[in-house]
C-alpha cells in the first residue's frame, strides 16, 4: 500500500541514507522500517531500491517515485498548515522570493498591501538563480517569486508585470565616461564582471555579444550584483546591470551608461507554481503587485 505514511517512510530513507538513521528519525524499528519499504516494492510491483550495494542506492523507478513522493509531502504539509491556520484564525503569511532589483519598488508595493493586510507576516528572500528560483517554488519555501528566470518547466507559471533596459557600469575615469551611450562594440576588450551561469541576465549579455560575432572578455562570475558593483569601483572591470537595480543612487561611485542595443532589457515576472491553492491574502498581494506597473 503506498500512502502518506509509507511516503514518508521511503523518502526519509532516501534522504537519510541508511535504515538504521531512517529508522532513528522516524521513531520506529529498523525491522519495521525494511518491512514496510519491501511491502510498498511488493504492491506496486517495482523493485525501488538497489540492495546490491552497501549504500542505499535508487533504481530508475525508485528515483522517479523519490521525486514525486517528496512533492506530495510537501503539498500535504502545505495544505494541512493552511487548514490549521484557517481554522484557528492563526498569524497571516506571505512568503515572497525576489531578485535584488526590486528594492526600487517592492517596498512601495508592501505599503500599498499592508493598508489591506495590516497584521500579515511578511518573508522576503532572495532567490537568484533558476535552479534556486525552482527549488524555492517546488519545495513550498516560498509561495511566489518575483524573477527574470525563463522556465522550460510546466509546472511554474509565469505572469509578466514589467521590462526594464539593462545598462553599463564603467569605473570612474573609464575612456568612455564622457560617451552619451555605448555599444557593445566599444567594451568589447574591458574585463567584464558577470553573474555566474544559472542566471538569466548572463545569458541575455552573452547573447547579445554572440549576436554580434562577439566573445565576451569575462574576468569575474558573481552572483549578486553588489559584488559587481563594488568591484566596479575598484577599477577591476566592467559590468551590465538592470537600470531598476542602480535608479535609486544618487552618487554613484561608477558611470552609468546606456547601451545603444534593444535587445538588452530584461522581462521580470511574478512566478508561481501551477494549480496551487492561494488563499484570498496571496492572490490580493499578486493583483496589487501587477495592477502597480499597469
Amino acid at each position: 500500500m503506498m500512502d502518506h505514511r509509507t511516503l514518508l517512510y521511503f523518502t526519509t530513507l532516501i534522504d537519510q541514507g541508511t535504515f538504521t538513521k531512517a529508522a532513528n528519525v522516524l521513531h520506529i524499528s529498523q525491522p519495521s522500517l525494511s518491512s514496510a519499504i519491501k511491502k510498498m516494492e511488493t504492491t506496486i510491483g517495482l523493485l525501488l531500491i538497489e540492495r546490491s550495494t552497501r549504500k542505499i542506492a535508487l533504481t530508475k523507478e525508485g528515483d522517479i517515485l523519490y521525486k514525486e513522493a517528496k512533492k506530495l509531502l510537501h503539498h500535504f504539509d502545505y495544505v494541512h498548515k493552511e487548514m490549521v491556520r484557517l481554522k484557528h484564525d492563526g498569524p497571516l503569511e506571505l512568503q515572497v522570493g525576489v531578485i535584488e532589483s526590486v528594492k526600487s519598488w517592492l517596498p512601495k508595493v508592501i505599503a500599498m498591501y499592508s493598508n489591506t493586510y495590516p497584521n500579515i507576516h511578511i518573508e522576503l528572500s532572495e532567490v537568484l538563480g533558476l535552479n534556486q528560483v525552482e527549488n524555492a517554488l517546488q519545495n513550498y519555501k516560498i509561495h511566489l517569486a518575483i524573477t527574470n528566470q525563463h522556465f522550460e518547466n510546466e509546472e511554474i507559471i509565469t505572469t509578466p508585470i514589467y521590462k526594464e533596459n539593462l545598462v553599463a557600469l564603467l569605473p570612474k575615469g573609464h575612456v568612455l565616461q564622457t560617451a552619451k551611450d555605448i555599444s557593445i562594440f566599444d567594451i568589447q576588450h574591458d574585463q567584464l564582471i558577470i553573474s555566474r551561469e544559472g542566471f538569466q541576465t548572463r545569458e541575455d549579455i552573452i547573447n547579445e555579444f554572440r549576436k554580434e560575432g562577439l566573445t565576451p572578455n569575462i574576468r569575474f562570475e558573481i552572483e549578486r550584483f553588489e559584488t559587481a558593483c563594488s568591484l566596479v569601483q575598484e577599477k577591476l572591470g566592467i559590468t551590465i546591470v538592470p537600470e531598476n537595480y542602480i535608479k535609486h543612487l544618487e552618487n554613484p561611485p561608477f558611470t552609468i551608461k546606456s547601451i545603444n542595443s534593444s535587445n538588452l532589457s530584461r522581462t521580470v515576472y511574478i512566478a508561481q507554481m501551477n494549480n496551487r491553492y492561494f488563499p484570498p491574502v496571496i492572490e490580493d498581494f499578486i493583483k496589487i503587485t501587477r495592477n502597480f506597473f499597469i
